[in-house]
């Protein structure tokens, strides 16, 4: 009987210590295989598999930090050549203003049509310049909105962003008006900045009425803030505070073409230059504000 009593603890054990915890393992490298590497390993202190379930996990661990890295860096990589793609659209959009002023025969002046030919090639240099860079984004696996952050003129910028959208709001018969404001030095990257304006203005032309842009300098102390505003807008409140999510698309979106880029890719760029971006909807009429630090 004692025998029998002490053969069958031995067995109970051997149940418990080594053949349950063996038999919860054995599920785990198909777990791993499927790819399932969220849920950790239960803590074990069983004096055989303890050491052997606390290295499995930290296995675990680790691919899981590489499989997150691996999305990171696609995703990044996704990020850049769409960035760049996105950029391709105002030097095309330009292109195709030009070419189609010049079909109708709008300018007949000799002069003004050397002008807009050179307007055009220009373009076409900056579209090629962002082919070159989408090619070598392709062969890399980073994302890189490169900021140079030093001084320049608010007149410097405004001018960049006037001079384009002036004559091609004329062609399209829209209205462009901008603001009178107090030039001044800004902290950041010129041709960064003229990019995100850009990005803005190019995103009140596809969503708004067609009727009116205006370009804004409200006052304030700390910064330099320029407002883009345009009516038409017929993006839901709620859905406000989500448009400057990478690949967010509104409601207000479906029969548009686009990333889901353009004002993620200007958060970005703006924060790398210490500035800040908001936007504000009032009625139909939106208005998303940039914020410069002065120098």
């Amino acid at each position: 009987g004692v025998m029998a009593i002490l053969f069958v603890a031995v067995m109970l054990y051997i149940r418990f210590a080594i053949l349950t915890p063996f038999e919860y393992f054995s599920d785990i490298p198909y777990e791993l295989s499927k790819g399932n590497l969220t849920s950790p390993l239960k803590e074990n202190k069983s004096r055989f598999f303890g050491k052997f379930f606390w290295g499995i996990d930290l296995l675990r661990e680790n691919i899981e930090q590489q499989k997150q890295r691996e999305l990171e860096l696609q995703k990044e990589k996704k990020t850049l050549l769409l960035s760049l793609s996105h950029d391709i659209k105002t030097p095309l959009s330009a292109i195709k203003l030009y070419s189609k002023a010049l079909s109708k025969n709008l300018y007949s002046d000799t002069e003004k049509q050397r002008e807009i030919a050179e307007n055009i090639n220009k373009n076409a240099d900056e579209i090629e310049s962002y082919i070159t860079q989408i090619i070598t984004a392709s062969k890399e696996d980073f994302l890189s909105l490169d900021v140079t952050n030093t001084e320049f003129y608010l007149s410097d910028l405004i001018q960049s962003i006037t001079v384009y959208y002036k004559e091609n709001h004329a062609l399209i018969k829209m209205e462009f008006v901008v603001g009178e404001y107090k030039n001044c030095l800004l902290f950041g990257d010129l041709n960064r900045s003229v990019e995100v304006l850009q990005n803005i203005v190019e995103n009140a032309l596809k969503y708004g009425d067609g009727k009116r842009v205006e370009l804004l300098f409200p006052e304030e102390e700390s910064g330099v803030l320029i407002t883009v505003k345009n009516g038409g807008c017929t993006l839901d409140q709620a859905e406000l505070p989500h448009i400057f999510e990478s690949f967010w698309r509104g409601a207000n979106s479906k029969n548009s073409r686009g990333s889901g880029l353009g004002l993620y890719i200007c958060r970005q760029l703006i924060h790398k230059m210490n500035g800040e971006i908001f936007a504000e909807i009032d009625g139909e009429v939106i208005a998303v504000t940039v914020v410069f630090n002065r120098i």
